[in-house]
């Protein structure tokens, strides 16, 4: 089975703070508790805005039916009513998310991503050339450092630039293949 990831965003005033951080960690308190939940996070574009994008995952679809349709959950959405508006859901499984195209407000529908071995292929030709060239301009600066020191700086550098410059820019050239 797959693990799953459900992607929400959310509107509240943002002179209510104090209350969505309440309820979303009483939220995540409940979530917890429940066989397969596996982590939670949420974040606003700025302290201004009213929109909070939120991320939940379970390890498989069975265990993510059992909290959204729990009494716990339904007893913690229905204490929101009033200042908490829910905007747009998506449910996700494995790395999909990166080829999807973007979604209309409405986003209950959901394209089907490409084969496992296209997102693997895309994956491979964004990494190849950032490796190599990690290896021939980060690596020989950290040559003395623990392997674990030096996979650990490698990656926390590797890894934005990845996700925020490298795979969008060759999802996007290979669309069309993805596509197909």
């Amino acid at each position: 089975m797959e693990t799953v990831t459900v992607a929400i965003t959310r509107r509240a005033d943002p002179s209510r703070t104090a209350e969505m951080i309440a309820w979303v960690n009483a939220g995540t308190t409940l979530a917890e508790d429940f066989p397969g939940f596996l982590g939670t996070g949420w974040v606003r574009p700025d302290q201004a805005s009213s929109e909070w994008h939120m991320l939940y995952r379970f390890a498989d679809a069975d265990a993510l039916r059992n909290w959204e349709e729990s009494p716990q959950r339904r007893w913690w959405l229905s204490s929101a009513e009033g200042f908490v508006e829910h905007t747009r859901v998506e449910r996700r499984t494995g790395i999909e998310g990166w080829f999807d195209p973007p979604k209309q407000q409405d986003a209950q529908i959901v394209q089907k991503a490409p084969a496992r071995w296209k997102q693997a292929v895309t994956i491979w030709l964004g990494f190849f050339p950032v490796s190599l060239l990690a290896a021939y301009t980060l690596n020989h600066l950290i040559v003395d450092l623990h392997v674990a020191l030096r996979t650990l700086i490698s990656t926390l550098i590797l890894t934005p630039i990845m996700t925020y410059l490298v795979l969008p820019q060759v999802t996007r050239l290979l669309q069309p293949w993805l596509k197909r």
